[in-house]
């Protein structure tokens, strides 16, 4: 499956980091240059957040690191494990769900980690790598092996690398692969005046 046959197809034209993002599920096992790796997360350190709280941690493994990769893989549930398991990098996304400057409730937390994420893809993009994203973890063995406290909830798993051989995937994750990237209209997601009363842009 090449990037071409993924881009997008807006209705109106986007910028090209976005049309080509996309999330596979068939890696390749060739590791991340370490400038990539720190560009993909200086981008989400830049991300916008709520007072700059800056809630984001981010857990990381290195396939370099077997034994460091293979504890973060053992915190995928299973079904993500068998793919993601041959992407070089992986990471856990967690949000601080207090503010630093006062113990209150951050409800802008998981938003702001998104935006962080958001920045990791692009970024990603840029240089020829691809993230899938992935909210099938399992959050209590993530705080048991990484000793993540109270206020910090584990909320996502990250496979960054590059494309794979598909024929080395099973045939089910190919079909996922090979499946067209589709969107609901804008009409269906931004309204105007009322609930569900779509809007004219």
């Amino acid at each position: 499956m090449s990037t071409a046959e993924k881009k997008a197809h807006p209705d109106v034209p986007i910028h090209a980091l976005i049309a080509d993002r996309w999330s596979p599920y068939c890696y390749s096992t060739k590791p991340v240059p370490e400038s990539d790796l720190r560009a993909i997360l200086e981008a989400a350190r830049w991300a916008p957040s709520s007072y700059n709280e800056q809630p984001w941690r981010y857990i990381l493994a290195r396939s370099s690191d077997a034994a460091a990769h293979a504890k973060l893989v053992s915190c995928l549930v299973e079904g993500n494990q068998a793919w993601a398991k041959n992407a070089p990098v992986l990471m856990i996304g967690i949000a601080v769900m207090t503010f630093s400057r006062n113990g209150k409730p951050n409800r802008a937390a998981q938003h702001d980690l998104g935006l962080a994420a958001g920045n990791i893809c692009i970024e990603a993009t840029a240089r020829g790598l691809f993230v899938h994203q992935m909210i099938g973890i399992v959050p209590e063995r993530v705080r048991e092996l990484y000793r993540v406290p109270p206020e910090a909830e584990p909320l996502t798993g990250l496979a960054i690398g590059y494309l794979g051989d598909e024929t080395q995937s099973p045939e089910a994750l190919r079909e996922r692969d090979r499946a067209p990237r589709t969107r609901k209209p804008i009409a269906d997601i931004v309204f105007e005046e009322t609930w569900q009363h779509g809007a004219t842009v």
